[in-house]
Parts: structure tokens; C-alpha cells; sequence
């Protein structure tokens, strides 16, 4: 899957909270100041062509619509951020967090507990 900047996440935000939409309504969704008509409308034929949305005709215009769901995005995300940084070692991700103290030992038992749980039921 292919990496979005930030304003492209943005705006695939917006259409995976709101579902289908117009350019015209997706401009109104941002704060004011917001982007040009023709800045969001170009930004949305690039994730189209990133293949993240796709696009119905109506008349003249198109209401877009996100063919990648948040969750695929996310765990394509998480999948490529543990390979570009931690050698795609998900217990190097596991034990940067125990270093810095962001997970404690009782979660970390609640994770194995889990996957424990998760491999008893894929028997």
C-alpha cells in the first residue's frame, strides 16, 4: 500500500468518518481557512489514483467514496513502520515501549493472554 502525506490522511479521514461525497462537501469539512476547491479536488484524483478512493458519476461530477477501510490502512501502516525501523521485529516495537515505559507488565500479560486465547481458537 502505498504512503500518504499528511494532508492526504486528512482527507481520508474525513471520508472514512462521513462516507461518500462530492469535492464541494469535503471542502466544507475543513476549518476556516479552508483549501482551494481545485487543491482538494487534486489531492482526491492522487488518492484515487493511489487506488484509496474511487469515484461514482453524477451528471458532470463525481461523489467519491474510500475503497480501502481505515483498519487495512492502518495495519499496512503499522506493518510498514515496524519494517522501516525495527528490522520488521514486532517484539523490538514490544520492548522499545517496555524501555519507555508506555506498556506495563500486567498488559504485556494481558497480551499473551490473548494471544494465547487467539491461538487455541485457530486450532
Amino acid at each position: 500500500m502505498k504512503h500518504l502525506t499528511n494532508r492526504e490522511e486528512e482527507i481520508m479521514g474525513f471520508f472514512w468518518e462521513k462516507g461518500p461525497m462530492f469535492v464541494k462537501e469535503l471542502v466544507e469539512l475543513f476549518s476556516i481557512p479552508r483549501p482551494h476547491y481545485n487543491t482538494v479536488s487534486t489531492i482526491v484524483r492522487g488518492l484515487e489514483e493511489k487506488r484509496f478512493l474511487d469515484h461514482e458519476q453524477f451528471g458532470n461530477t463525481y461523489r467519491y467514496f474510500a475503497i480501502i477501510s481505515r483498519e487495512d490502512f492502518s495495519k499496512s501502516s503499522i506493518k510498514n513502520l515496524v519494517s522501516k525501523y525495527f528490522n520488521a521485529s514486532y517484539s523490538s516495537v514490544v520492548s522499545m515501549f517496555v524501555e519507555e515505559q508506555k506498556i506495563s507488565t500486567e498488559e504485556i500479560q494481558e497480551l499473551i493472554r490473548q494471544a494465547e486465547s487467539n491461538k487455541k481458537q485457530n486450532k
